[in-house]
């Protein structure tokens, strides 16, 4: 009988961890669906690159870094911070010490009036110093 209450209780817990697990993935995946939102509406990005930047964010951190490597420069604050911000949340696993360094730059340059100091609040213990 104590070997199964063992189990039934491991079981339990599993269940549990999986329960919680599945339901921080899906609040993740809508925060990142609501900042999608949202930073479509920053000015800053010239129209010319909507679409090439829709098809560098599908295809995920390998694309996108080359697209940022390109149009970087005619992109402007606070559209560019929010697109690098998706970029430094796909790498943050891979490479944490790039990550960490694109994020203490956009941290630089976000004053507390922009729309996307918010964001970058949330992510500073994470990635802040």
């Amino acid at each position: 009988m104590k070997p199964f209450i063992v189990i039934l209780i491991v079981v339990g817990i599993a269940f549990g961890g999986w329960k919680i697990w599945d339901y921080w993935k899906g609040k993740e995946a809508e925060e990142a669906q609501t900042n999608a939102e949202k930073s479509k509406e920053m000015p800053g990005l010239p129209w010319q690159l909507k679409d090439s930047l829709a098809k560098a964010q599908s295809g995920g951190a390998k694309t996108l870094k080359p697209w940022l490597d390109t149009y970087s420069k005619s992109v402007q604050d606070p559209r560019l911070a929010s697109i690098q911000l998706d970029y430094v949340l796909l790498i943050g696993r891979e490479n944490p010490a790039e990550a960490r360094r694109i994020f203490a730059d956009i941290q630089k340059r976000t004053p507390p009036n922009s729309p996307v100091y918010a964001r970058v609040k949330q992510l500073e213990p994470t990635y802040g110093p």
